[in-house]
């Protein structure tokens, strides 16, 4: 309801799918919660749809070829959450490796009663080697806040990033191999295209430390989630340590799956840019690019190439807290 307020509070009438469908006089749509867009969608909705505007910046939902076929610009909003979601996979990083969890379970339990010197020892961060896969804008901020705990910091992407870009968040281009092998902890930031479901599989995982840590805050597909709880079971040296995730295939996963019950495994649930400030900045995003393209201008942010202008970020931290990626990095 408050993003309906919003909405309309910029001159745009909202209105839910079955509406749409029945009326087929909307303009425009606004993709929410990863709702599929595709042919069926499109046709549904009628040809005068004139823009998709995506409240997020992962569009691995919609089918972007499909769009620019029928000449349909898609708006997302980039920049604005790669602070939020580089801290949620720090988060995520810092509550394996001290493992937060299960520190805060036995506080509150009956049994801690006394204590213990030795008990729920953790690992170290600082110093160590962290791996970034994907060094899109997110990788880049996750990059950035390894310097803090003076981290050997690598990264691995398609195409190399700028010696500037290198220097500034003191991150050097490894080979996957060599950035699965030499890693302590390999944090994912990659979007998720044909080209990355499954990147981390049994092969990869094997290639990882025994001893280190995933951290995905990208897509769920991005890790066949299968060969990780073998890689977490293994017990011979073959697996890894510890995994933090933000995301899964399918989001929820079913309430039995194994996943869930492993204390080795640190969830939440997909709030890689659930901040106030962030969702609020992403809002605003969303409703500029709306606005543009019903006025035929060009998007502040568009991802499928039918027109876009350089967009400026209002950090999410200056925008205003009242509205309850993902971009997940460049193309790897």
């Amino acid at each position: 309801e408050s993003f309906r307020a919003y909405l309309e509070a910029a001159g745009i009438q909202p209105v839910f799918y079955d509406e749409a469908v029945r009326t087929r006089d909307c303009e425009a749509a606004m993709a929410m919660t990863h709702a599929t867009v595709d042919g069926k969608l499109l046709d549904a909705l009628g040809p005068q749809i004139k823009l998709i505007s995506n409240y997020g910046v992962g569009v691995n939902h919609i089918d972007l070829e499909e769009c620019t076929r029928r000449g349909i610009p898609v708006g997302n909003t980039p920049d604005v959450l790669s602070d939020a979601t580089a801290d949620l996979a720090w988060a995520l990083l810092l509550a394996c490796a001290r493992r937060i969890p299960e520190c805060d379970t036995l506080v509150r339990s009956p049994a801690f009663t006394e204590y213990q010197n030795m008990l729920l020892l953790g690992g170290d961060v600082a110093g160590k080697t962290l791996g970034v896969l994907g060094m899109g804008r997110i990788g880049r901020e996750v990059a950035r806040r390894g310097i803090g705990f003076r981290m050997t910091t690598l990264y691995h992407n398609r195409s190399r990033q700028p010696k500037a870009v290198e220097r500034e968040v003191n991150a050097r281009w490894a080979p996957l191999d060599e950035l699965l092998a030499s890693s302590d902890f390999v944090v994912l930031t990659c979007p998720l295209t044909e080209d990355t479901v499954h990147l981390i599989d049994a092969s990869a995982l094997r290639r990882m430390k025994s001893s280190a840590t995933l951290v995905n805050v990208a897509r769920g597909g991005v890790v066949d989630q299968e060969a990780l709880l073998a890689a977490l079971q293994a017990n011979d040296g073959t697996g890894i340590h510890m995994a933090g995730l933000d995301v899964s295939t399918p989001e929820p996963l079913p309430r039995d799956h194994p996943l869930l019950s492993r204390p080795d495994v640190v969830w939440t649930p997909h709030r890689g840019s659930a901040t106030a400030g962030t969702r609020k900045a992403m809002a605003e995003l969303a409703i500029r690019n709306l606005m543009l393209g019903l006025d035929g201008k060009k998007l502040a942010a568009c991802c499928n190439g039918l027109g876009g202008e350089p967009f400026e970020a209002t950090p999410a931290h200056e925008a205003a807290d009242t509205i309850d990626y993902d971009e997940e990095g460049d193309t790897l």
